[in-house]
C-alpha cells in the first residue's frame, strides 16, 4: 500500500510509474535488473522493514549499476529512525524519507525536475553534492488523511494476492496509533493523534477492489480498526447497506471492543479479529506500556467468540525482564483465553521504539544483522535466560498451542490439517513461515 500511495502522487503529477512487489510477486535480484534496465527508470523508489534491509540496500545497488544517475529513495519505518546510519551503511541510496511519505515524496519529484535542490524539501535526509549527509527538520503529519490520493490499485498484480484461492486486498482507514507499547515504533511513525478517512472515502476505496478487481477478502490493516468504534460500526453499516459480499478481518484492541461493535462487524463480513494480547502476566503487560489486564484479554475473546468472530491472538516472550515462569506463563494463558490462533513471537527491539532505545541504554543488543530482525530471532540479551532457553520456550509455546490433541482433532476436521501442516513446517525450519 506504501508504494501505491506514492504512485499516486506521482501519476498526478503526470510521471509514467511502475510497481514492482517483488516479495509478493516472488521476484529474485536477477528478476528485478531485468525490470529494472526495461523500463530504465529516472528513480528508484524502495521500502523495506527491519529484517528487509539488507535486500533494499541490494536493490540500490542493482539500480546504481542500471544507471549512475538513477535517484534512489527510501522510506518506510527502518530508516526513518536510522536515516544517517542507512546512508553511511549503503552508499548506493540518495535520500532517506522519513515519516510519512506522501507530500515528501510529491516535493522531491519538483526537485529533480529542477536541479536536486533538497534542502528546502521537509522530512529528507540526504547526501549533498560533496557527500555530506544533511538532515531537514521534520515534516508535520497530514491533518486531513481524505487529502491522500488512492492508492494505484491498477498498478498491482491481483493474481500475487490470495487467500484460499481468492484474491484479496488491504486497506488503511485511518493513522495514528495513542498508545505506548514499548515494542512497537506506529506512533513514532504516524504520530499519536488518530487521523481517519472518512466513512464515504474509505466505501471509494472498497468499491474500487470489489467492482474493479474484484476483490471478495479484505484486512483493514489499520493499528486499531476499532479505536473509534462508532466509525466502525458506521463502516459495517454501509458494507450491510450497499450488499458488498465481503469476508474481512480488522486488528483490535481488547478495550476497544464490545458487543455491539463486534456484532456488526461479523453482520458485515468480518470473520477473524487480531488482539494484541502479549503476555500472560500482568507485570510484564505493565512494563511494556500494553495498558491492558488480562480480564480485558478473557472478556474480549469471550465476546468475539459468542459472536461468531474468530481470535487471533499475538503474543510476544523474551522481554529481558522476563523469568521462565513468565513465558510459561504466557503460554498456559494463550490457551486458557481459548483464542482460535496464536502468533508467538520474540521480543525484538525495532530501531525507534522505546525497547531500542532501552536495549541500547544497557547494553543489550546482541546484533545489528538486520537480517537476524525477524521476531523469530534471539537479538536482545534477556537478564534472566540464554537465547537457546528463549528459542526453546517459542518453539515449545507453539507446540503446547497447536498440537493439542482436540486443537489437531478439530483442525483435521475443519481445515483438513492446514495449521498442522504449517506449524510442522514451522518447527523444521522457523525463519522460513510466517504465521
Amino acid at each position: 500500500l506504501g508504494l501505491g500511495y506514492l504512485a499516486s502522487v506521482a501519476r498526478k503529477k503526470g510521471h509514467d510509474v511502475k510497481i514492482v512487489d517483488s516479495i509478493g510477486e516472488n521476484l529474485t535480484f536477477d528478476d528485478l535488473k531485468r525490470k529494472i534496465s526495461q523500463y530504465d527508470p529516472d528513480i528508484i523508489g524502495i521500502t523495506a522493514t527491519t529484517s528487509m534491509i539488507p535486500d533494499a540496500y541490494h536493490v540500490a545497488k542493482i539500480a546504481k549499476e542500471n544507471n549512475p544517475n538513477i535517484v534512489v529513495i527510501i522510506g518506510g519505518p527502518h530508516v526513518t529512525f536510522l536515516p544517517e546510519y542507512t546512508l553511511r551503511e549503503c552508499p548506493y541510496i540518495d535520500i532517506v524519507v522519513r515519516g510519512e511519505g506522501e507530500i515528501t515524496f510529491s516535493e522531491i519529484l519538483d526537485s529533480i525536475e529542477k536541479g536536486k535542490q533538497y534542502k528546502k524539501i521537509l522530512g529528507i535526509t540526504y547526501k549533498s553534492n560533496s557527500g555530506i549527509i544533511k538532515s531537514t527538520p521534520p515534516r508535520p503529519l497530514i491533518k486531513n488523511v481524505d487529502n491522500i490520493p488512492i492508492p494505484a490499485f491498477d498498478l498491482f498484480n491481483w493474481d500475487a494476492y490470495k487467500f484460499n484461492n481468492v484474491r484479496y486486498g488491504t486497506i488503511i482507514t485511518s493513522r495514528g496509533c495513542p498508545f505506548n507499547c514499548i515494542f512497537c515504533s506506529s506512533s513514532l511513525l504516524f504520530g499519536k493523534r488518530y487521523r481517519a478517512h472518512s466513512t464515504d472515502r474509505v466505501l471509494e476505496e472498497i468499491k474500487i477492489l470489489y467492482e474493479k478487481f474484484h476483490i471478495r477478502e479484505i484486512e483493514f490493516l489499520d493499528d486499531t480498526f476499532t479505536l473509534n468504534r462508532r466509525r466502525a460500526k458506521e463502516i459495517s453499516q454501509r458494507l450491510i447497506s450497499e450488499g458488498y459480499d465481503l469476508s474481512w478481518a480488522a486488528s483490535s484492541r481488547v478495550d476497544t471492543f464490545d458487543k455491539e461493535t463486534g456484532a456488526i462487524m461479523h453482520k458485515s463480513g468480518a470473520h477473524t479479529i487480531y488482539f494484541g494480547l502479549e503476555s500472560g502476566t500482568q507485570k510484564i503487560l505493565d512494563m511494556i506500556g500494553k495498558g491492558i489486564s488480562l480480564d480485558q484479554s478473557l472478556k474480549a475473546v469471550k465476546i468475539a467468540k459468542e459472536i461468531g468472530i474468530k481470535t487471533l491472538g499475538s503474543f510476544i516472550i523474551g522481554f529481558p525482564q522476563e523469568t521462565k515462569d513468565d513465558i510459561e506463563r504466557t503460554i498456559n494463558f494463550a490457551k486458557h483465553v481459548n483464542v482460535d490462533y496464536a502468533q508467538f513471537t520474540i521480543a525484538t527491539p525495532y530501531p525507534g521504539t522505546k525497547l531500542w532505545f532501552d536495549a541500547q541504554a544497557q547494553g543489550l543488543l546482541l546484533t545489528r544483522n538486520w537480517r537476524l530482525y525477524t521476531a523469530v530471532n534471539v537479538v536482545m540479551k534477556s537478564f534472566y535466560l540464554t537465547a537457546k532457553q528463549i528459542r526453546k520456550l517459542l518453539r515449545k509455546a507453539y507446540i503446547s498451542f497447536y498440537l493439542r490433541p482436540k486443537y489437531v482433532l478439530k483442525d483435521l476436521i475443519k481445515n483438513k490439517g492446514v495449521l498442522f501442516r504449517r506449524i510442522i513446517a514451522y518447527l523444521l525450519n522457523p525463519n522460513r513461515i510466517k504465521f
